[in-house]
């Protein structure tokens, strides 16, 4: 009688291997990436030169705090918005979208350790997302500041706030990302998954306002109103800003959005031994 020989459990660095591989070889992943990346420096940039236009028309109080709109057109809130519904929609789908065709328990089968499984698999989409909110804020900020330079009015980088406004929203991609693997791994239904994360991310932080101080605890604790607080450079000093009743610091923000990313790398991880696929 032949004994069938146990093979050796995958290692960790295999997992991510198999991981980048389905992960580049979905041509939705190129089309997703490139055409969002594209369509957020081209925002940004339309932003920067609309202020470029306009700025022989502008008044003197805005002509001397110039460089406070610039850096808001780095990287402005509509392009954000736009940033977050891509990456979590990337997130949700590298969870979501094995369960929906059934991937997911020849994959299981495969590799019986789930968590180290779906670690990888964070780790994988993390990294990718990092890279490409590096690359969509960097060139964001490149391009703006070199259209508004045409005016004089270019900002660089090394002015004091501009790192924080780069750093900030290149990691709003994969803390977003993470968002929609937490919510991918619990609801495990495409549909529903899309639309609780818009909820989460989009839609809930214009819901809740700031009138009591528990609303504005939790208006804080989300992770596009942390992005806000930390790339709004003249928060409290600039006279065209508006100072909240109950406001946040920029370390705050900091660790509104590591957790957010910290907490639903854990669920994704953690959730897929508490419930069979």
């Amino acid at each position: 009688m032949t004994t069938a020989l146990a093979l050796p459990p995958a290692r960790f660095t295999d997992l991510l291997a198999a991981e980048w591989i389905k992960l580049r070889s979905l041509r939705s992943t190129y089309w997703a990436l490139g055409s969002s990346a594209l369509a957020l420096v081209g925002f940004n940039a339309n932003a920067a030169r609309a202020d470029y236009a306009e700025y022989p028309h502008y008044s003197g109080p805005v002509l001397r705090d110039f460089v406070y709109w610039a850096l808001r057109d780095a990287f402005t809130q509509g392009a954000a918005l736009m940033l977050v519904l891509a990456a979590a929609s990337i997130g949700a789908i590298a969870v979501v979208g094995e369960y929906a065709t059934g991937l997911i328990r020849t994959t299981f089968t495969a590799v019986p350790d789930r968590r180290a499984l779906m670690t990888a698999k964070v780790a994988v989409v993390t990294a990718v997302m990092t890279v490409y909110g590096a690359v969509v804020a960097g060139a964001s900020y490149a391009v703006t500041q070199a259209i508004l330079d045409g005016r004089g009015q270019g900002v660089p980088i090394g002015h004091p706030g501009a790192w924080r406004v780069v750093a900030a929203s290149a990691l709003l991609a994969p803390v977003s990302a993470l968002v929609g693997m937490g919510l991918g791994a619990v609801v495990r239904h495409s549909a529903t998954t899309m639309v609780l994360t818009t909820f989460v991310l989009l839609l809930l932080p214009s819901f809740v306002t700031e009138r009591y101080h528990w609303t504005a605890c939790v208006r804080n604790a989300l992770p596009f109103n942390a992005w806000v607080r930390l790339v709004d450079v003249g928060y409290g000093t600039h006279p065209f800003t508006l100072v909240d009743r109950y406001p946040t610091t920029v370390a705050g923000a900091w660790v509104v959005l590591g957790v957010w990313a910290g907490v639903s790398a854990v669920l994704t991880v953690v959730v897929v031994d508490r419930r069979d696929v």
